[in-house]
């Protein structure tokens, strides 16, 4: 599948510290081994609405990681997959009178757009799940004949042969060693608290026929009037959602690769899932690290497509407002908080655009290169962009009270390094 395009990324003199970051898995701050080679995936869009702006800031997160390696001096293998088709795609089809073909295809040229017009460096590889099944049914074929996997009989005139993940016998089989894969190694959850995560987030643990609720669906048998493809000796059907990860990162990237990262919306079931396929699949990790972004809320409320308080991009973009300040206002909160979008920090996200673009006129000579290591400090720091954004505004305050002409340097500079590091344009 065809991804959007990068807008090219300033050189800057010097180098990003070494890379700390929240390993959720671990449960705290781990550092990024700078290898010189560094790998991720970040998790796509199911493309039955339009990018919101939960969608946006995690992108905009797993961005400012991608930005900070490459400014760091290394080699990024970035990949994400989008979710083509999945139960939540074909009921909005179904509801809207819409193709399910057609509806997925407008809503990723949306999403594309959106990430292009907020400066997301595109993925290397952008790999729907309908492209990958041909690599996920030998993988699934492979869990059925090592054990890992079982079949489920159809019940209420529903058709023989859904296939399931067993997670006991995936636990059982990882060898005791420390990075081994057991239920709860990534989200450390207890069961009672998986078991009410999956109800919510996809998962059916009442599936008659399931030797463990928290089985999750590898393979889905064709059903009438339901899009299926020839899954060899699984039978007509289409992938569960775990198993497409998986098989997509382990296809693209390193095994195990550097960061899985996502909201913390996926980390149970989706990411404990992967995580657990990959082990049974390859018998390695799936990746190194899992880092998490927070929720996005409207005035206090979580938003989500389900209750409709959705703040889009696109709506924001035809109303004339400028990406970039977007970026900013996303940039403002820590990316692994949970916060809400409001009209006052929206104000002073492209108040602070303003302050920041006509500061470039009154850059003092010498003041660029301690902001660009100022920034460079924060977003060490766990990505602490609001550290970096603080810097800004302190060199910007600085800059104007100065009242001198400005270092044409060091404005050249400050904007490289403002586009290069947090993705804004001045």
């Amino acid at each position: 599948m065809k991804s959007w395009i990068s807008r090219p990324v300033p050189q800057l003199p010097g180098s990003m510290p070494a890379l700390s970051l929240f390993d959720t898995a671990k449960g705290g701050i781990a550092t990024l081994e700078a290898s010189g080679e560094q790998s991720l995936y970040v998790c796509g869009i199911t493309p039955y609405d339009a990018t919101h702006m939960g969608h946006a800031a995690s992108y905009v997160a797993f961005d400012l990681l991608n930005r900070a390696w490459r400014d760091g001096g290394q080699q990024v293998s970035y990949v994400q997959n989008v979710t083509d088709v999945d139960d939540p795609l074909l009921e909005r089809a179904t509801a809207t009178g819409v193709d399910w073909r057609d509806l997925a295809a407008s809503q990723i040229e949306l999403f594309q757009t959106d990430m292009e017009a907020l400066n997301v460096l595109a993925p290397d590889h952008y790999i729907g799940a309908v492209e990958a099944i041909p690599i996920i049914v030998p993988a699934i074929e492979g869990l059925l004949a090592r054990g890992l996997a079982y079949r489920v009989p159809g019940l209420d005139g529903e058709p023989d042969g859904d296939v399931y993940y067993d997670v006991e016998a995936a636990g059982k089989h990882a060898p005791e060693v420390d990075d081994a894969w057991t239920l709860g190694a990534i989200s450390g959850l207890s069961d009672a608290e998986m078991l009410e995560l999956f109800a919510e987030r996809g998962g059916d643990p009442g599936r008659a026929g399931k030797r463990q609720a928290l089985d999750p669906l590898l393979w889905r048998v064709a059903r009438s009037g339901e899009p299926s493809w020839p899954g060899g000796g699984l039978g007509e059907g289409r992938p569960g959602w775990h198993i497409e990860c998986t098989v997509i990162a382990q296809k693209y990237l390193p095994a195990p690769f550097t960061v899985q990262g996502g909201g913390s919306d996926l980390i149970f079931p989706h990411h404990e899932m992967g995580a657990g396929h990959a082990y049974s699949l390859a018998g390695v990790p799936l990746a190194r690290h899992f880092a998490h972004a927070g929720m996005v809320g409207l005035d206090g409320e979580k938003m989500s497509k389900s209750k409709g308080n959705l703040v889009l991009v696109s709506r924001l973009r035809a109303d004339g407002e400028e990406p970039g300040a977007i970026r900013l206002a996303i940039l403002a909160h820590h990316y692994r908080t949970d916060w809400s979008w409001t009209d006052a920090g929206f104000t002073e996200a492209k108040e602070r655009l303003r302050n920041w673009r006509e500061a470039l006129s009154q850059a003092p000579e010498g003041s660029a290169a301690p902001l660009v290591a100022r920034m460079r400090d924060a977003l060490s720091n766990d990505l602490d962009a609001p550290g970096a954004l603080t810097a800004v505004d302190d060199w910007a305050r600085a800059a104007r009270q100065g009242g001198g002409n400005a270092a044409a340097g060091d404005a050249a500079l400050v904007s490289d390094a403002v586009n290069a590091l947090l993705g804004v344009e001045l």
